[in-house]
């Protein structure tokens, strides 16, 4: 809402600095968009299968790790204790490697992250090259997106301010 708010407030103040000039202001909505264009659901579909093939491998290494400590717990009273100090230790090891593999899979700069990245940004290139192209063709002043968070995604030139605020800025 705060959002909302100073978004307006910066309009607002557009409109009274224009001398009442009539802004175009149009939105898009991504969310529908990304889930109608066949590029999106062809990335999803290869993020969907490494997800699942992933997935697989995961419960493997987990499936691995509890066999391994079943026979552990079976057999640990009649280990020596050579044997049962290495068997714990097989076990700890096999418990990094499935902490390192799911931080490597789906971690926050693991592969998925990447690959998703890989396959998503050409999409979202062409869409934003698409709303910059119908919103010079349509004369927008602004066009935001109405997915979550309110998002510019377009603004004339005329509006940017960042060179006068770090004027004004070093003045002080």
């Amino acid at each position: 809402m705060r959002k909302l708010s100073f978004l307006l407030i910066i309009l607002f103040s557009f409109c009274t600095s224009a001398g009442f000039a009539q802004l175009k202001i149009g939105y898009v909505d991504s969310d529908t968009i990304m889930d109608n264009l066949p590029d999106v659901l062809d990335a999803r579909q290869k993020l969907d299968a490494l997800i699942t093939e992933w997935q697989n491998e995961l419960r493997q290494l987990e499936a691995d790790w509890k066999t391994k400590y079943d026979d552990y717990e079976k057999r640990k009273l009649i280990m020596t204790e050579q044997t049962r100090s290495d068997t714990e230790a097989e076990l700890v090891a096999l418990e990094e490697e499935i902490a390192q593999f799911r931080e490597k899979k789906f971690g926050a700069s693991g592969e998925l992250f990447q690959k998703q990245d890989e396959l998503m940004k050409p999409v979202q290139n062409k869409i934003f090259t698409a709303i910059q192209e119908i919103a010079e063709e349509e004369d927008l002043d602004f066009v935001f997106d109405r997915s979550g968070d309110i998002m510019m995604l377009y603004a004339k030139e005329e509006y940017d301010l960042t060179a006068r605020v770090i004027e004004r800025l070093s003045l002080e």
